[in-house]
Parts: C-alpha cells; structure tokens; sequence
C-alpha cells in the first residue's frame, strides 16, 4: 500500500541508459526496466524511480534537488562508486548526525551518500 504524501518515485535525466544501468546496479544493485528508447525504470529495493532520455545533468548547484543515498559503509560505498566509473565531487564531511560525500554518476548527475557513522 502506498503511503500518503511520501515521496513515491524520482526521475533522473540520463544520456546513456546501458551505463546508468551498468553504474547503478553494480554499486547499488538497483534493477531495472526499460519502457522503449526514451525510458528506463529502476528499483532501489525500496523506491521506484526512472532515467528519461536527455543531455542534461541534475546538479545541485544549478539548483536541482539532490538525490541522498544511504550506506553503512561510507568509505567502501565510495570505493565502489570510483571504480564503477563514478566521480568523487565533495569529499567525505561531518553534518550534524552524520557524514556524506557527493558524486558525480556516469550521466554526470551529482547524488550524495550519507551514513550516521
């Protein structure tokens, strides 16, 4: 049953489907389902979302929301993430409850990762 006002599914812009799907199911064994040559759509385990055909990017500092992963293992998620083709774009920091780092993924989209330790 799906909750109400939860945030439900979340669209990001991706160029390339086959390194989107290569990316993200190997570091975060996300599955997938494509829906022609302009859509792909994911599942985290918990939340659905999709990849549109697009040349654009979704990065923070030109305003878009910012997708945050979380992880038990910061250091090794980040491991993964670089060897999987990712890009480290703000290094490992404390917040207030936790860590996190932003990267950038094969699309050039910025997601973050965070972890209370």
């Amino acid at each position: 049953m799906k909750e109400d006002s939860r945030i439900n599914y979340v669209e990001l812009p991706a160029e390339d489907f086959t390194k989107a799907k290569a990316f993200y199911g190997d570091v975060f064994g996300w599955t997938f389902q494509d829906y022609g040559d302009c859509y792909c759509a994911f599942n985290d385990g918990s939340m659905d979302g999709g990849f549109y055909r697009s040349p654009l990017q979704s990065d923070s500092s030109q305003c878009a929301a910012l997708v945050v992963l979380y992880a038990e293992d910061l250091e090794a998620t980040l491991e993964r993430i670089t060897a999987a083709g990712g890009e480290l774009c703000k290094p490992i920091f404390s917040f207030p409850g936790g860590r996190r780092f932003h990267f950038l993924d094969p699309n050039r989209n910025e997601l973050a990762v965070w972890s209370e330790r």
